[in-house]
């Protein structure tokens, strides 16, 4: 029997890097929950935003990247248009259904939040487009790592944090650095596994620039990172001990995938932590959220 086509669509969305957008998101609403507020409508429109944001980010890198020609080779995951279950115009329609829904639930949250979230809904698909679209694509001049450390971090947890509080603080701001490093370290694997056909196609990224052992070294400091920034609210006492002693419960993990990462080589076998970076981003997220409430 023939084994079922894969969903295009689906494929296209890169389900496995979705914790990317769920991370902060958990970890924003945390520091509401913390304070004693809560509302789950905003939290699921805030989730289901999140998400469809980078799932019409995905879809915009899978048809720019094939258009720039950056996917005549591939190590990473099946692209859609590059193998022709999809078409250009089809993925160019898809991605602008999926921001337009984005967009509808942004219309929710901007009533809710008012001008500042308006902005950046605004800016997340703008960035979101920019990355791989446009004679300018971000992702091309070694900008993705510092894209993702801003909309997958910053930018994410204090949003999700400014819905439900209405105020944007220093505290929130610190408490997304974790989500920040663990979401660049993401693309940090990508763009590793991707150097050789990056250099080739012309696209340039962070990677491409530093070369193979700093993009290795680059993954293990921004894993490190993320363990530091907990550790360090509990030592100046701005948080109690379960914040950053249930975080740390995953750091085998992240010990692991870093010991993983130095012995293997730029090839399709980088894929399985790639994946499981995202995972220990999600697995970390809900530690810290719920060390963060229970103080």
């Amino acid at each position: 029997m023939a084994a079922a086509r894969p969903n295009p669509w689906l494929l296209a969305a890169r389900p496995r890097t979705l914790p990317a957008s769920i991370s902060p998101v958990i970890v924003g609403t945390a520091l509401v929950l913390r304070e004693g507020r809560f509302n789950p409508l905003i939290f699921v429109a805030t989730l289901s935003a999140a998400i469809l944001l980078q799932v019409g980010a995905n879809y915009a890198n899978d048809v720019f990247d094939y258009i720039h020609g950056a996917d005549r080779t591939r190590h990473g995951p099946m692209r859609v248009t590059q193998s022709g279950l999809l078409t250009p115009r089809q993925m160019l329609l898809g991605t602008a259904v999926v921001f337009g829904l984005a967009a509808l639930v942004g219309v929710y949250l901007a009533l809710v939040g008012g001008w500042p979230i308006l902005l950046i809904g605004a800016l997340s698909i703008i960035f979101a487009l920019a990355y791989t679209a446009g004679p300018f694509p971000l992702a091309y001049r070694g900008l993705g790592d510092l894209l993702a450390f801003l909309f997958f971090g910053v930018v994410a947890v204090m949003g999700t944090y400014f819905l439900q509080s209405g105020r944007f603080t220093p505290i929130a701001f610190i408490v997304s650095l974790p989500n920040a490093l663990l979401a660049t370290a993401i693309i940090v694997v990508n763009n590793l596994r991707d150097l050789d056909t990056d250099r080739e196609a012309g696209k340039r990224t962070l990677a491409v620039h530093i070369g193979d052992r700093a993009t290795r070294v680059e993954y293990t400091l921004m894993l490190v990172g993320a363990y530091l920034v907990p550790l360090a609210l509990c030592v100046v006492g701005a948080v109690g001990v379960w914040a950053w002693l249930l975080p740390w419960a995953s750091a085998p993990i992240a010990w692991t995938l870093a010991r993983q990462l130095w012995r293997t080589p730029r090839s399709p076998a980088l894929n399985p932590i790639l994946a499981r970076t995202a995972r220990l981003n999600l697995i970390f997220s809900i530690l810290l959220a719920v060390g963060w409430v229970v103080g």
